[in-house]
């Protein structure tokens, strides 16, 4: 197979079903050989099972691609170095690692439990961190050795963290650390020839089908499709996507934009006395735009919440 990611070695965690799915099956049609990675649990990551990974696989090879399964859990320490290893001893080389695999355990704070909390961090937030790190160690001892390095790292965020939805604040502050986990790794790893930068999908999948309404026509079906993210994620991975970096794209079927992130707004003199900082934020706010709401524009966030 050729393509935009022809001869490249990609990683994609939890790549079974959905989004990641898509990811894989994109990039073997653009080139890419691929470790399908995936333990293939339910949405709140209990259970498992590798057939699904092992289908993904199997789909690429029949459409004349080269793929591998991997069932490690992300958010291990020595399985991502063991999937990191598996990439660069099955197929030679290892240029992108694409950061999906995630879990939901939805509920609002005053009833979230340490658990709920504990195992969504540590499948987003860990699982991103885990095998970004081996990746890069691999990519730093190659550039140190003079070696050429065109690195991708892709990681998955999303609009409920950098925007914000109630009942996800284990789920939104995950996927907020992984923004800025992007663009803190993008500025350490530039010098070694590797790029970082994050997807906020929107799409329906096993995750979000229970999150809003339904759709009610073919056309808001496939409007929402998790194909529309693998497009962006591709071109991220491939050699022509090396000048961008630090970035945070929205991806959908209706839109594919640049997230901005946080910016010093309306600003005044330092006080140091509490006493007379009403009327001075007050005044503040006035000036500042009112935060972003799931749909990205600024803001869209309820007044009500400024006030209460």
């Amino acid at each position: 197979m050729s393509g935009l990611c022809e001869g490249r070695v990609a990683i994609v965690t939890g790549a079974g079903r959905g989004i990641g799915r898509e990811h894989a099956l994109s990039l073997a049609r653009q080139g890419a050989k691929v470790v399908v990675n995936d333990l293939g649990g339910e949405v709140d990551g209990s259970g498992g099972d590798l057939s699904p990974a092992h289908q993904v696989v199997e789909e690429i090879k029949g459409m004349g691609g080269e793929a591998i399964a991997n069932g490690d859990n992300v958010a291990d320490w020595e399985g991502a170095q063991r999937m990191v290893n598996m990439a660069v001893e099955t197929f030679g080389d290892l240029h992108a690692v694409v950061n999906n695999a995630g879990i939901l355990r939805d509920r609002v704070l005053a009833n979230m439990t340490e658990e709920e909390w504990d195992a969504v961090i540590n499948v987003h937030l860990k699982g991103t961190f885990a095998p970004s790190r081996w990746a890069v160690a691999y990519w730093r001892e190659r550039s140190k050795a003079g070696e050429p390095v065109s690195g991708r790292i892709v990681n998955t965020t999303s609009v409920s963290g950098i925007y914000g939805n109630p009942g996800q604040s284990n789920y939104g502050a995950a996927k907020a650390g992984i923004a800025a986990f992007t663009n803190i790794v993008a500025l350490e790893v530039a010098r070694y020839g590797v790029t970082v930068n994050a997807v906020g999908p929107v799409a329906l999948t096993r995750m979000t089908e229970g999150l809003g309404p339904a759709p009610e026509t073919e056309e808001e079906k496939y409007a929402r499709s998790p194909h529309w993210i693998a497009p962006i994620v591709t071109w991220l991975c491939s050699d022509e996507a090396a000048g961008v970096t630090g970035r945070v794209f929205e991806a959908s079927g209706q839109t594919l934009a640049i997230a901005e992130g946080w910016a010093r707004g309306p600003s005044t003199d330092p006080i140091d006395d509490p006493t007379q900082l009403g009327p001075v934020v007050e005044q503040l706010l006035g000036q500042a735009r009112a935060n972003a709401g799931m749909n990205g524009e600024p803001g869209a966030w309820p007044q009500t919440m400024l006030d209460g």
